[in-house]
């Protein structure tokens, strides 16, 4: 049985907005039956009438066309903040309410789990970026991880995901600090895991060069991992290109690596993102060719 292929609906922003636009080009132009939602479709701050109809008709069009809504992620527009580490506790407050507003509509549309990036601590003045967040800031996070997880058992929410990303202002960005993490986090009442992403932890900018490598965070952390994002990259920046693009990731190689390290279970979605300026065709040609070219490796 081949490991489970889905498509994160990030390259739905600002044009297939609507589960009636974006299902059926899940199920009829990709050939897909699993995704996972980005909350910049869905701002779970709108009025609950709205949310009400938005997760009715997310219901209705993923049973409609034969599509599994895995998970939700925050998307971009919620993680250009600082979240839940931002310098003033009234936002981190505001950021950890967002997210029980999130685990509410995601269970009213019948989804059940959630996750993303957790924020990020200020730049300093002088530019100089330190190893780690500070431990009154990580343990300030962790109190909120166990407050969420709470919340999102009370909501219908099965398992919560962190996105591990390659700032050094953001937690976690070592696979040390993410066994940590894992540790602490185990009190929570819904689990958290893992969402590992192709393109974050094969950053050689922060890791070095043939030391970042998405191998190293499988074998390590591969129990705590819920879910992969797939891009391809050029190991340079986290580029979320397609795979009509050339790049360092190997759709073979990726899927042999997470069969050799006992992950093939794990859902796969390919996250990418476009200009808004350019043309919806070409984009749907692109992530179409993308999906033809993983497809036979993930089989």
């Amino acid at each position: 049985m081949g490991t489970p292929l889905g498509i994160n609906l990030s390259f739905c922003v600002k044009r297939w907005v609507t589960p009636e636009l974006w299902a059926p080009v899940v199920r009829d132009t990709l050939g897909l039956d699993l995704v996972q939602f980005s909350f910049d479709l869905v701002d779970p701050t709108w009025p609950d009438d709205v949310l009400a109809g938005a997760a009715r008709d997310i219901r209705t069009a993923a049973d409609r066309h034969g599509v599994t809504v895995h998970s939700a992620f925050i998307g971009l527009a919620h993680y250009t903040f600082n979240q839940m580490l931002h310098p003033n506790p009234r936002v981190r407050d505001l950021a950890e309410a967002w997210l029980v507003k999130a685990y509410r509509f995601a269970a009213s549309a019948g989804i059940t789990r959630v996750g993303g990036p957790l924020g990020a601590i200020a730049s300093r003045i002088d530019g100089v970026e330190p190893d780690s967040i500070s431990e009154a800031d990580y343990q300030d996070l962790l109190a909120r991880m166990l407050r969420l997880g709470a919340a999102a058992r009370e909501a219908g929410i099965v398992e919560l995901y962190v996105e591990p990303t390659p700032m050094r202002r953001e937690w976690p960005w070592t696979i040390e600090q993410a066994r940590r993490m894992a540790a602490d986090a185990k009190a929570s009442p819904v689990p958290w895991k893992f969402c590992v992403d192709w393109g974050h932890g094969t950053f050689e900018p922060l890791y070095g060069r043939y030391r970042g490598t998405m191998e190293s965070w499988f074998e390590a952390i591969g129990p705590e991992i819920g879910a992969v994002h797939i891009q391809q990259t050029d190991y340079q920046y986290d580029r979320h290109w397609d795979f009509t693009e050339a790049g360092a990731v190997d759709p073979a190689a990726a899927a042999a690596l997470l069969k050799r390290t006992g992950l093939a279970d794990r859902p796969v979605f390919l996250e990418v993102f476009y200009p808004f300026e350019r043309d919806d065709a070409s984009i749907l040609a692109a992530v179409k060719r993308s999906i033809e070219i993983l497809k036979p490796a993930f089989a």
